[in-house]
Order: C-alpha cells, then sequence, then structure tokens
C-alpha cells in the first residue's frame, strides 16, 4: 500500500519536499487560494508554489496570511501576496482581485478554500449559524468565482479547484449545515462547468476526508481514542494529510487535467463509501442552538 507523504501539522512549511509531479507543472501561473493562511490552503500554497507557480493567499486575517506569506516565499522562493478579503463581501473582493491583478498581471487559477464548520445537531442550530456557514462555503465560493471571471477568467480562461466535501451525499449527524453547504457548492461546480466552459474555465470540486493537522480535524474528529475508532471501518484505515489533498488540488489545476470539467474528485481514503453513522451522538450535544 503506498504511503502517504510526509507532512507536519502545524501550519508551517514542509522542512523537505520530494516532487511527484514535474517540478515545472505550474511554471509561472499565478493561483488566488482563499483560505490559504492556513490549514489545507496553506499547503496548496505550498506546494503549487514549490511547483513553479505565484501564489496570491487571502482570508479575514491579515496578519495570518502575512505570516503565512513569509514562510512560502522563504521555503520556496516564489512570490507569494497576502490580502485581506471577506468572501461574503463582494467589495473586499473585487478589491483584492484587482491588487492581485495589479501585482501579477494575471490570475490562471482560483482555490476556493475558505469554509466554516462545527458539529450541532440541526435542532439546536441557531438561524444566524445556519446562514453564516452557507453565507462563507457557498456563497462565498460564488462571489469569489463571480468576481473573478468578471475582472480576469472571461477574457482568458482559467482554472476553479471549490474545496467542498462529502457530506451532502448521504445524511449525516450534527452537520446540516456543512452538507447544505458543500452540497450547493458541488452543484454549482457543475453548473459554472456547463455555462463557462465555452470561456475556456475548468470548474471542479475536490472534497478532501478527514484531514490531519487542520482545525477541523481536531474540532470536527473529538479526542484520540474517537479517532482511531473512527478510521477503523474505513479502507484505507487512516487519516489522510494536507500533502495528499495538496497534490489532489494540484492535479485538478494543472494540464494535466485538461480535459476534466465539472467534476468531484474525493479524496477522503474511501471512508464516504464505509464509515458509519453515530447517531449516539446527537445525545451528547445540548439542546440550546448554536450561536455564530
Amino acid at each position: 500500500m503506498a504511503q502517504p507523504p510526509p507532512d507536519v501539522d502545524e501550519d508551517d512549511c514542509l522542512p523537505e519536499y520530494h516532487h511527484l509531479f514535474c517540478p515545472d507543472l505550474l511554471r509561472d501561473k499565478v493561483a488566488f487560494i482563499t483560505g490559504g493562511g492556513s490549514g489545507i490552503g496553506f499547503r496548496i500554497a505550498e506546494v503549487f508554489m514549490r511547483h513553479g507557480c505565484h501564489t496570491v493567499i487571502a482570508s479575514r486575517s491579515l496578519p495570518r496570511v502575512s505570516t503565512a506569506a513569509e514562510k512560502l516565499v522563504a521555503a520556496t522562493g516564489r512570490q507569494c501576496l497576502a490580502l485581506c478579503l471577506d468572501v461574503r463581501d463582494p467589495p473586499t473582493i473585487a478589491s483584492a482581485v484587482d491588487e492581485a491583478l495589479r501585482e501579477f498581471g494575471k490570475i490562471d487559477i482560483l482555490v476556493n478554500s475558505a469554509a466554516g464548520n462545527f458539529l450541532c445537531p440541526a435542532s439546536a442550530l441557531s438561524f444566524n449559524a445556519f446562514k453564516t456557514v452557507l453565507d462563507i462555503d457557498a456563497a462565498g465560493t460564488f462571489n469569489v468565482s463571480r468576481v473573478l471571471y468578471e475582472k480576469f477568467f472571461q477574457d482568458h480562461g482559467g482554472v476553479i479547484v471549490n474545496i467542498t466535501a462529502t457530506l451532502g451525499s448521504r445524511g449525516q449527524v450534527l452537520q446540516t449545515h456543512a452538507g447544505t453547504a458543500k452540497a450547493a457548492v458541488d452543484a454549482m461546480t457543475r453548473h459554472l462547468a456547463v455555462e463557462w466552459g465555452h470561456r475556456n474555465i475548468r470548474v471542479n470540486s475536490l472534497a478532501p476526508g478527514p484531514i490531519s493537522g487542520t482545525e477541523g480535524f481536531w474540532r470536527l474528529c473529538g479526542p484520540q481514542a474517537s479517532r482511531i475508532l473512527h478510521f477503523i471501518g474505513s479502507p484505507l484505515q487512516r487519516a489522510g494529510n494536507k500533502t495528499e489533498i495538496a497534490h489532489s488540488a494540484l492535479f485538478l489545476a494543472s494540464p494535466a487535467a485538461s480535459f476534466v470539467t465539472g467534476a468531484v474528485l474525493v479524496a477522503d481514503g474511501g471512508m464516504w463509501l464505509t464509515s458509519p453513522n453515530n447517531t449516539v451522538m446527537l445525545t451528547g450535544f445540548p439542546s440550546l442552538p448554536a450561536k455564530l
């Protein structure tokens, strides 16, 4: 069985990197990555840069992405521009895209990685909490894609990779909000692939499973004993890591996937096929609404 590539749990660059793809795969491309200051988004930025790409990493926290950009530039020698935006606020997105275009003159790849999630039963989910997750995940993905389409992609083509999940593939306890949002993004992926294909724009979804070293992993998978039991029934019997997801994103963003659009690439070790749905977890959560 193939071993996973090395990774580190923290939001730090890999101490060493071994290329599985051609090192020049994204030479002189420019990628705009939301949520690029931490977790999966950070590792996607790093792996893209190690394959010749310049990046723009953007989130609501400018200090976070600024620190991340310094790490990425030091480790890869490529350019990384840190910008502040809120994916729920189109004017801030437009300003960030304009600044990126002034800096690089183009944007070839968009990775929609900004997301929000937590565990909560639907009966305790506040109206605002539900709306906030949909605003960040679903509306945010549309907002950034729509702005980039208008400002660059419609005339020059491009690639969009939406980071989603398999939560919408079946009913999942404690995940009504996130499952609904990610299902909407996967539907959006298909619609945009159809509408924008004639503009030479490819749009695909990438659906990771539990990924170690991410905030979502610690927040959603529980303590170590629970995590061990969680993976026993999965085909690969382990969590994934950020580098594995970054390699999947690299494939979708690269010329290797030049005829792939409207697809959902599931990278979860087969967990969505076999994992039990633990309804007993519902008894461990309070009945008061979750506030967000």
